[in-house]
């Protein structure tokens, strides 16, 4: 552990006893002030040339979509190019009712694919993705009489690639899409080597990161490097996505700008030196949620919350004193400018600065959606009720059981808090209804939770012991169970498995909430997925996210 010493100087002949403070030493900010002012390439002349040049270029992508005539593979593979090149969302009504009629019809028609381990595969994949109920009893044909699955699909790696990507959407009962991870996955790895560079580099891409797991926009920037190179690709869809995945990232660096300045004004660098500076990560990470353009104002609400968050548990794990924090936990709880005074000074400058956020929270929303704030003001008293229980537990040594730990640790993942305040800046599609079933701990939020808190104890568990900090998961089920490390993290490993099944199947029609709801959901555990899968990536920002902010961020696509 380091330590960050305090004194507070003092004439008395009684000195106040320095306060001995933990220190996480985190690395400042890799950015700098690189994005806090905003500069767009394009005079607003040629801005508008290149929108005209979009909506000519969607439009012919709309009548190539809805064309008559196609095959269903056909037809399916370019959704999924649609899909895979991050446009889908210009085109939603078009694809549901393409889907729709795939899934009401296919029962009723014989179909050329069937036998086609590629096709068959990733139309169950879209299907799925889509909210639509696909059986998995449809790749029993791809078994043999002794129930294994053929050994001459390993020769046929294309086919294996879209089984394994289908199979991140299984539910629980599915046996067969457990067994087929197993035989696609060792399979593709032992192929790897043999394959053309092109599909060599999908198979290492996709057993990295599947696409259902994946960030849509990352997703989108690896493949504009592999879909030119598909003998049967559209020039025209190509073009498109290219401008208007520029076309959006001007967007978000302006936003950025923004929120850059907003961070940089309240000196939060300066007044807490002790926190984690992220702002540029926390906006990557809300990117992660929504980064269509409608949702603008939900993403710098939720920006300014996360980043916030941040700082409070930064306070809360390794800066505050027991008795600071309980001082803060109260001025949560009264939610008042008045209870400021109560509090040391480096709490003071946080205190404002959230109160400030929820306020602007107010008069952005409007008076007749006035109820969300409220909602996401609660979530916030909750989150930091956990963080004072948890620093308790440090402050007194002790080590909870696994279940008295996830109780609230899945509260401090900050997953509920989130989903909740994800809601508040989007369309009338949010209803009180929608808060209400946020706040009833449902099983979405719940799994979604349960990714967070057990892939981030996995990856961080070992820096935080090191500088002192609350037990985690794992620490909790090697004490209890008296098991390894490596034991714990792989019993994690299949709760996390069952966390996603369980997400799977509250994103399929019916959905208890409108779809666009569950997708923020969705969303939130995928950035996890991609954050936290071999390292804390949020803390250890220069490593692991580097790359990924410049390229949704910093550097625009080739045309």
């Amino acid at each position: 552990m380091s330590f960050q010493v305090s004194a507070v100087a003092s004439p008395s002949l009684n000195p106040v006893p320095e306060t001995t403070r933990r220190s996480a030493n985190y690395h400042p900010s890799i950015w700098g002030d690189r994005f806090l002012t905003y500069a767009s390439e394009f005079p607003e002349t040629d801005n508008e040339k290149i929108q005209l040049q979009l909506q000519e270029l969607k439009k012919e992508v709309r009548k190539m979509l809805m064309a008559p005539g196609e095959k269903s593979s056909e037809k399916l593979n370019f959704i999924d190019a649609i899909h895979r090149l991050g446009v889908s969302y210009h085109f939603e009504n078009e694809i549901q009712q393409i889907l729709q009629t795939l899934h009401d019809s296919h029962d009723h028609e014989d179909d050329d694919d069937d036998d086609d381990l590629y096709n068959v595969a990733l139309r169950f994949r879209l299907l799925r993705q889509h909210g639509y109920y696909s059986s998995s009893d449809t790749f029993t044909k791809f078994k043999d009489s002794n129930g294994n699955f053929k050994k001459s699909l390993i020769n046929d790696a294309q086919g294996m690639l879209s089984l394994y990507e289908a199979i991140h959407l299984r539910v629980h009962g599915e046996d067969i899409l457990d067994e087929a991870l197993v035989f696609t996955a060792t399979h593709l790895e032992s192929v790897a080597t043999h394959l053309s560079p092109l599909l060599a580099s999908q198979v290492s891409h996709a057993l990295k990161q599947p696409i259902h797991k994946g960030l849509p926009r990352l997703e989108a920037r690896y493949y504009f490097s592999i879909y030119p190179q598909d003998a049967s690709h559209h020039e025209v869809l190509l073009t498109f996505a290219k401008l208007d995945f520029n076309l959006l990232q001007k967007l978000h660096q302006k936003e950025l700008s923004e929120i850059a300045r907003w961070w940089k004004d309240c000196n939060f660098s300066r007044e807490l030196p002790f926190i984690r500076d992220r702002v540029v990560e926390c906006y990557f990470w809300i990117l992660g949620v929504y980064f269509e353009p409608e949702y603008l104002l939900a993403r710098r609400m939720l920006t300014k919350v996360i980043a916030m968050t941040s700082i409070i548990d930064d306070i809360y794990d390794v800066y505050g004193t027991l008795e600071e924090l309980e001082l803060f936990t109260e001025a949560i709880e009264r939610w008042d400018i008045g209870a400021v005074d109560q509090l040391p000074e480096y709490m003071k400058v946080c205190y404002r600065a959230l109160l400030d956020v929820y306020s602007e929270m107010d008069q952005k929303i409007g008076e007749g959606r006035s109820y969300r704030a409220r909602y996401a003001r609660e979530a916030m008293k909750n989150q930091v009720r956990a963080y004072f229980h948890e620093a308790k537990w440090f402050h007194k040594k002790h080590i909870p059981t696994l279940d008295e730990y996830m109780r609230i640790a899945l509260v401090t993942s900050a997953y509920s808090m989130l989903a909740t305040t994800s809601l508040v800046g989007m369309g009338d599609i949010v209803t009180k209804d929608a808060f209400e079933w946020l706040f009833s701990d449902p099983k979405m939020v719940r799994a979604s939770a349960v990714v967070c808190r057990l892939m981030d104890d996995i990856v961080s568990h070992k820096f935080e012991q090191k500088r002192g900090h609350v037990a985690s998961a794992v620490e909790c089920y090697t004490k209890q169970h008296g098991a390894t490390e490596e034991e714990a993290i792989d019993e994690f490993g299949k709760e996390i498995t069952d966390a996603w099944k369980d997400i799977n199947e509250e994103c399929r029609y019916p959905t208890t909430v409108p779809m666009p709801v569950v997708m923020r959901i969705l969303n939130l555990a995928r950035v996890i997925d991609v954050v936290y899968k071999d390292a804390d990536g949020y803390t250890h920002a220069g490593i692991v996210l580097k790359d990924f902010v410049a390229s949704l961020l910093v550097d625009p696509v080739p045309l």
